[in-house]
């Protein structure tokens, strides 16, 4: 088998440019001429993973089938093209010291110095050499920007690696800012020229720069930056603000960004077909109808802290030929004046998944108005736990239950540590202990389920056996199976071996569920997930019934002149 060729992206001048996008954009244009590709994150930071981190520092935890907990950006490498992410498509600076100390007191060094340069660099470029098995283009994007001390042996590692594989095989892409000053009323280039500047310091000419900019590049700046940076002037590529983030591929194509690649890697290839990309696009920007989705969680203020869902929904929403209207709901809020007001506008109410118990009562109410007031309903995780809670306290009569996670002392405990549960991956029993470490105490990855016919989980899948992704701790408790049933919760979804609850739904309502698992993970724009179409339609109809009611008959057309209006 051939030498695959590798595509490294950096970033500079500062955070948030869209390095995830922009490699995720490529892999989806390499894809359209028929290559085969893998991307691959490597971040900076101490952390071994980003599963203990706060999302508001770090944004969303992405999970992948084998159980890792991993950078948002992989979200955007699965949504974009068909590569199936593992745990050896993101290292951060933690995993790669970790895997060095290990070996070194293992005696693997035999007793040498054990330094940055050979053996930390070789240890990434290890990393970086898993994930090229069976595909022609691995794509490596750097974490951070250029400059900070923790990127630098990452930039070493693959300054070194275009030595090791030859010129032809390797490119580097660097993303940048060429902002526009208004008072000034130009654009100002001497960012992107001292971003450029640090990389070769570092040792590292890039081939091809992205420029994120409000506006398109004219051949004049093209040509400045170009000299400027040492960089053929074609190879400047305007890397534009879009509406619909999908379209980021489509511009991407329009500037030659693709052709460009190919020739500077010699890759011959067919023709992009990109004709389900436009399609897309299409059908995001201008749909017919509109939905509004309330998300009750306390982590609105920042949205990348639940990026997969929100895409998800989008996904969902084109498919149903609408624009999903998200509206943020602080779970505090809810709390504090009660969920009417704050959610009597919603077509739909969607409880995401979280840890700990600020807001905790506020997704209760919220979920209680839902359930009252027959508004479509969807829990993830903690909020199907808290489904169970509110469920068990004013149906079923169980005063003061809850889940052991928010309170250890409740009678009546329906959400519980479950200490043992059989792993399908691994064809094994798991053992856990309370007072493990956080980042080894979860049911993490893809697991199996077996879905109950005639419920709403069936109805969406269309299937009886599913298998999703998990993350968290905590489980229904069995000892209220029972008592719940009786007093009208259907237990749809279960494990195999019928010890774990999976999905929870109520009979008596036109559609309300939630499941254990993260269904947002494995959502597609040209595949969306089942359950989030189901609760995007079943939103739309309750929409439709409210519009008749209240007398309304014509059509909501959604535009973006009605958008802006």
């Amino acid at each position: 088998m051939r030498e695959p060729k590798y595509i490294f992206i950096t970033g500079g001048v500062l955070s948030s440019l869209g390095k995830g996008l922009a490699a995720a954009s490529i892999g989806a244009l390499m894809e359209s001429r028929g290559l085969r590709v893998t991307l691959q994150k490597l971040d900076p930071y101490i952390n071994v993973d980003p599963g203990t981190m706060n999302p508001f520092q770090h944004g969303e935890v992405y999970v992948t089938d084998d159980g890792a907990e991993t950078d948002l950006d992989l979200g955007h490498y699965e949504r974009f093209t068909h590569a199936r992410m593992s745990k050896r498509n993101n290292y951060t600076s933690g995993s790669i010291y970790y895997s060095v100390i290990t070996k070194e007191r293992r005696g693997d060094y035999l007793g040498g110095t054990v330094q940055v340069i050979p053996h930390v660099t070789d240890e990434i470029k290890t990393c970086i050499r898993q994930v090229a098995d069976a595909v022609d283009l691995v794509i490596v994007e750097i974490g951070g920007t250029v400059g900070d001390i923790e990127s630098l042996p990452f930039l070493e590692a693959i300054r070194q690696f275009r030595i090791d594989v030859g010129r032809e095989n390797a490119l580097y892409i660097h993303v940048t800012l060429v902002p526009y000053v208004k008072a000034a009323g130009e654009v100002k280039t001497k960012p992107t020229q001292h971003s450029v500047k640090e990389l070769r310091g570092i040792g590292i000419q890039p081939d091809i720069l992205l420029c994120r900019t409000e506006f398109p590049l004219s051949k004049e700046i093209k040509a400045k930056i170009g000299h400027f940076c040492n960089v053929e002037p074609d190879a400047v590529i305007t890397a534009r603000d879009v509406e619909c983030i999908y379209e980021v591929p489509l511009c991407f194509h329009d500037e030659g960004l693709d052709e460009k690649i190919l020739k500077m890697l010699n890759i011959w290839t067919r023709a992009p077909q990109l004709d389900d990309w436009r399609e897309l696009v299409r059908r995001m920007k201008n749909p017919s109808r509109r939905v509004t989705i309330a998300v009750v969680g306390k982590y609105i203020d920042l949205r990348e802290s639940y990026k997969s869902l929100n895409e998800a929904l989008a996904h969902a929403g084109a498919d149903n030929d609408a624009r999903v209207k998200l509206h943020y709901v602080d779970s505090e809020d809810v709390e504090r004046t009660g969920g009417e007001a704050l959610l009597q506008q919603a077509d739909g109410i969607l409880v995401p998944g979280g840890f700990g118990s600020r807001g905790i009562e506020g997704k209760i109410k919220a979920i209680r108005y839902a359930r009252e007031n027959k508004v479509p309903f969807f829990g993830i995780c903690l909020g199907m736990q808290m489904a169970v809670v509110e469920f068990a306290r004013h149906v079923a009569g169980l005063e003061g239950a809850h889940s052991m996670e928010i309170d250890k002392h409740t009678p009546h405990p329906v959400i519980f540590l479950m200490r043992e549960w059989f792993d399908y991956k691994n064809n094994r029993r798991v053992h856990r202990d309370e007072d493990s470490d956080l980042g080894g105490t979860m049911r993490l990855g893809a697991y199996p389920c077996l879905l109950e016919p005639g419920s709403f989980a069936y109805a969406a899948y269309q299937k009886v056996e599913i298998s999703e992704r998990h993350r968290h701790r905590y489980e229904f408790n069995n000892e209220y199976r029972d008592i719940l049933g009786r007093a009208g919760m259907r237990f749809t979804g279960l494990s195999p071996d019928r010890n774990l609850v999976e999905i929870i739904e109520l009979a008596d309502h036109p559609w309300f569920l939630g499941c254990q698992f993260h269904p947002e993970f494995k959502s597609r724009p040209m595949d969306p997930h089942p359950l989030f179409k189901a609760f995007v339609e079943k939103a739309l109809e309750y929409s439709e019934k409210r519009r008749h009611e209240a007398g309304a008959t014509d059509e909501v057309p959604v535009n973006e002149q009605r958008e802006r209006e």
